[in-house]
């Protein structure tokens, strides 16, 4: 019986990469595709810091979408490119066998399209093999903003549990007592959080007084011209 009350912690959840490829990326009309870009390699960033099982499975990619975003890979060095003819991710055995060895029912989703491999994993998997599905819509893309919103009503409809990257992440964090992940998460936020993470950098340094975490040439005093 799936258990939706429960919030994501590292111990519960593992995560699925679906399909993002470049050519998958070029038909993404939902969501601006450097953010979307950006959010994805936030989670994935997030799902290292706290050392939650990672699978990444791809979609003809000699033969159409190109190869999994280098940023993405960068994450997950180690990690098997899952490679499938299927648009649903689910008819591969590979797949399968990947989330069934992580043992953890609750799985966060981030893919393209949403309206497609997202829709068709999430529905098959909750249905074949009780999967409690998590899908990042804020790191996932549809061909359009109708196809995307659509998609994502018809999965919570199903019983999918929609969330952003971020909201992920602080999930997973839980409580800023929680020092050894501290830094991972703050050095994330700075990079991929976008206000939220100017914040952070603007708080340690004016507020705190720490020092920028770039290294920069000498601020010069200004010279009134005459």
């Amino acid at each position: 019986m799936a258990n939706y009350t429960e919030v994501l912690t590292p111990q519960n959840s593992q995560i699925i990469f679906i399909d993002q490829q470049p050519q998958m990326a070029f038909g993404v009309q939902s969501i601006d595709r450097q953010t979307l870009k950006n959010n994805v390699v936030g989670l994935a960033k997030a799902a290292r810091a706290f050392a939650i099982p990672a699978v990444i499975t791809t979609v003809e990619t000699e033969s159409f979408s190109g190869h999994t975003y280098p940023e993405l890979l960068a994450v997950f060095p180690e990690a098997p490119i899952l490679e499938r003819t299927s648009m649903n991710s689910w008819d591969d055995q590979k797949v399968r066998d990947a989330l069934a060895k992580a043992g953890r029912k609750k799985v966060v989703v981030s893919g393209l399209w949403t309206e497609v491999c997202n829709t068709t994993f999430a529905l098959s998997a909750m249905h074949d093999a009780g999967y409690e599905i998590y899908m990042v819509g804020d790191a996932s893309g549809g061909t359009s903003k109708d196809a995307h919103d659509y998609a994502m009503d018809r999965m919570v409809q199903a019983g999918v549990v929609p969330m952003t990257w971020i909201q992920v992440l602080l999930e997973w964090q839980r409580d800023w007592a929680r020092r050894d992940t501290y830094d991972a998460v703050t050095d994330i936020v700075k990079e991929h959080g976008g206000a939220y993470g100017m914040g952070v950098d603007y708080a340690y340094t004016m507020v705190h007084k720490a020092p920028e975490r770039v290294t920069h040439g000498p601020l010069l005093d200004p010279i009134a011209a005459t």
